[in-house]
């Protein structure tokens, strides 16, 4: 019996993957959420650690971590399409839930993971933070928080090989997901666009065939690599 961890677990993709690692039947898995218990608030490294702490006190070794939270909109408020609509504040929230989030997540849980056999730590990122593939501009304030969750991807994956040669830790790109982030954002491809259990299954077939020499990229629903 393997054991995972899902952060963001009452959002419609953190969900998806729950429900199909449980039907597995072969998983263990802990649901975090802001609502659950415990409870782990994304924007507060406090709940994150008490969390951890609880889930170690019970006995839990993760060998799967998925941090599935995200911002995109909000109240209203969204991604930019010019220069002059930028907003520090919600630079800032983008940055503390897509990007600063994460990371803290990964500061506290991964030091629960096992060190003497293959782990996995994912978190969604997206292919609009990839800086060579963007063609298009705007969304200044996702972009770059994605950009920037890409490159603290990096960083872990490039410290914990130290610590666990078989550790992975990556980002991924979902797609469009018919869920609650993207649905103000209607894809114009029909084949573009999963259902979060199709999304779900995709990442989590992905993840399964990856190899610890891939750690600290970014990965698409296919499988594929998305380059920085």
């Amino acid at each position: 019996m393997q054991t995972a961890i899902i952060i963001g677990a009452n959002g419609g993709l953190g969900n998806a993957f729950a429900e199909n690692l449980e039907n597995r039947g072969d998983w263990l898995v802990h649901r975090l959420a802001r609502s659950g218990q415990p409870s782990v608030d994304i924007c507060d490294e406090g709940s994150i650690a008490n969390a951890a702490s609880r889930l170690k006190q019970s006995g839990c070794v993760p060998d799967l971590v998925i941090v599935a939270s995200g911002l995109l909109h909000r109240d209203g408020k969204g991604p930019e399409k010019s220069l002059n609509e930028l907003d520090t504040q919600w630079m800032l929230d983008n940055f503390t839930i897509n990007a600063v989030g994460p990371t803290l997540v990964a500061k506290h849980f991964l030091p629960l993971m096992p060190r003497d056999r293959r782990i996995c730590f994912a978190a969604l990122s997206a292919r609009v933070g990839s800086i060579s593939d963007n063609k298009l501009g705007g969304w200044y304030s996702y972009r770059a928080s994605k950009a920037a969750l890409n490159m603290l991807i990096r960083n872990l994956a490039i410290e914990w090989q130290r610590k666990n040669p078989q550790s992975i830790i990556v980002g991924l790109h979902p797609g469009t997901v018919d869920t609650n982030l993207s649905a103000p954002f209607p894809s114009r491809q029909a084949a573009a666009r999963f259902t979060p259990a199709d999304a779900a299954e995709r990442l989590l077939n992905t993840l399964e065939v990856l190899l610890p020499e891939q750690s600290g990229q970014l990965f698409g629903y296919d499988g594929e690599p998305i380059a920085p």
